[in-house]
């Protein structure tokens, strides 16, 4: 099965790929600002996210991400992940080095990453919350968690929608049923450019990873968004619009295509 996406533009490969609270419409501010800077953008739902069902069946979403890049052809891509699709961006590039030609990290996830006592109560609540059937508390403590201080309402009602319908189509099955967790990863392997984004008020486990990475990938460097929380593409748009079109311009034509 193909994953859901969207494609356009003409020009180098940039994939899109989200975070586990969201789906593919928290793109959207970064969409069109890709399209016009002349980037062949692709955007897409992880399983059991936006359009895309569950899975009946193991998976990895790496290998639907690789899926997806060989269905349309594109290779190397740089891909771009916040959060979790971060942890899925490190995956494929370390397994299928020959689909990546750069990566940008915003508040990334790491594979084989032990989550610290902070991160594991943030999920203890969320699971409370859902077996107690309450998704609207559950939605709020995604909303008030993964958000910082300069998200507006309008940030705040967008996660609110993408992540209610994940919490309602992942409630229809066991979300984590057929999910392969990503493992013996070796991230050494990676050797593209990577620019590995933080924010100063994001939980603290996102935070260390962004500033080790510098120290586990060669071309790796770490930046530090003094205003963000943990979802800065939603919290202020145009800036990070900016930010990728900046390293994409920055990276030499034969890094992506």
């Amino acid at each position: 099965m193909t994953i859901s996406h969207d494609v356009a533009g003409e020009g180098p490969a940039v994939v899109l790929l989200h975070s586990s609270v969201c789906d593919r419409r928290m793109w959207e501010p970064q969409w069109r600002p890709l399209v016009e800077a002349g980037y062949r953008v692709v955007r897409c739902d992880f399983r059991g996210f936006g359009d895309t069902p569950m899975a009946d069946r193991p998976y990895s979403d790496a290998e639907d991400v690789a899926e997806l890049l060989g269905t349309l052809g594109i290779g190397p891509a740089v891909l771009v992940g916040s959060s979790y699709g971060g942890t899925v961006a490190l995956e494929t590039a370390a397994r299928r080095p020959e689909l990546v030609g750069a990566l940008v990290l915003l508040c990334s996830g790491s594979p084989g990453h032990e989550p610290s006592d902070a991160l594991r109560s943030i999920g203890g609540q969320e699971d409370a919350l859902l077996a107690a059937g309450d998704i609207t508390g559950a939605v709020e403590l995604m909303v008030d968690t993964w958000l910082g201080p300069e998200a507006d309402d309008a940030a705040r009602n967008q996660l609110r929608r993408m992540q209610r319908h994940a919490f309602e189509v992942q409630s229809t099955a066991d979300a984590e049923e057929f999910w392969q967790p990503a493992s013996g990863v070796d991230l050494a392997r990676i050797e593209v450019p990577c620019l590995a984004v933080s924010g100063r008020y994001d939980v603290v486990d996102f935070r260390e990873i962004a500033a080790r990475l510098p120290e586990q990938l060669t071309y790796a460097r770490h930046l530090e968004l003094p205003w963000a929380g943990h979802l800065p593409g939603l919290e202020r748009p145009d800036t990070v619009s900016a930010l990728l079109t900046e390293f994409l311009r920055g990276l030499r034509p034969a890094t992506h295509g």
